[in-house]
């Protein structure tokens, strides 16, 4: 299968990279940084890079921000054999997703949106490896009317690259679950290093500092953009969390042990049960 890999950064670059090592395909690289696209062959990440032909190419994997991933799709539209399959990886589906199934529904193309869990703090296609999705979990997104067929081909090269585990839900409901497992910590990531006190916490931090504060150093551009995109999900968990932490704070400011024992107990019920839950799952 000849499969169009479009935008070679930190997923696109490793996508390109497993898909080599692990099937027999037939990759084509596409980025707007044409140093990249001959990084990625000298690499043998890639077999050549796109020259405008499509009529061959049987699978596009869009790895671009969600605006640009739109813009992109839309400009070629008309160039696309019937029955290309055309997949995503971007953090957000939702509204986007629907407006690029129903565009593709027009132009008799087949849409079904994909999200690899899997990521580094570093992007860019000098970061990306054939491992990255190693043990990952692959979100597939289907609508009702989604093929079958190329909801087959998606789970299959996903297993394929890595996954451990295949989840498939609606647009929506990935909206709503991303908000939660993925977003809030990245907004509470970037929110917790700008206390000033970080500048003197070389040789006073953890683990758990580490943990905390990893994924902050997150490319705003994306970020912003998913965010803003998703922002009634996201603001929902937001006002969860503040609420919760003002019950925090209010228990300390009285010195109150016995109802912040408590809080600390329910979080730790909470987290355990969901330990349990998920022994030998993926992250």
């Amino acid at each position: 299968m000849n499969i169009l890999v479009v935008g070679l950064g930190l997923i696109g670059g490793s996508l390109c990279k497993a898909l080599k090592k692990y099937t027999d395909n037939t990759i084509i690289g596409l980025d707007t940084d044409k140093s990249v696209e001959q990084l990625a062959l000298s690499d043998k990440s890639i077999d050549y890079t796109f020259i405008e032909n499509y009529e061959e190419i049987e699978l596009i994997i869009i790895c671009l921000y969600p605006d640009a991933a739109e813009k992109y799709l839309f400009s070629i539209g008309d160039n696309l054999k019937s029955g290309t399959v055309i997949t995503d990886v971007c953090g957000i589906k939702g509204d986007f997703a629907e407006r690029i199934n129903d565009y593709c529904n027009q132009k008799k193309l087949k849409y079904v949106g994909i999200h690899p869990m899997a990521g580094r703090e570093v992007g860019g296609y000098k970061n990306s490896s054939s491992e990255l999705f190693k043990n990952a979990n692959f979100i597939i997104t289907p609508f009702e009317n989604s093929d079958k067929t190329a909801v087959k081909m998606l789970k299959e090269l996903s297993i394929k690259v890595g996954a451990k585990k295949l989840v498939v839900t609606t647009p929506y409901e990935h909206d709503k679950m991303i908000a939660y497992t993925s977003q809030l910590a990245h907004v509470v990531s970037s929110a917790y290093v700008k206390s000033p006190v970080i500048e003197k916490e070389c040789g006073f931090s953890g683990g758990s500092f580490q943990d905390m504060t990893r994924i902050a150093t997150m490319n705003e551009e994306m970020w912003s953009t998913l965010f803003l995109q998703n922002r009634d999900n996201l603001l929902e968990e937001l006002n969860i969390l503040i609420n919760n932490l003002q019950k925090y704070s209010k228990v300390i400011s009285e010195n109150n042990k016995p109802e912040l024992m408590k809080l600390i107990k329910e979080g730790r019920i909470i987290k355990e049960a969901n330990l349990k839950k998920r022994i030998g799952e993926p992250n």
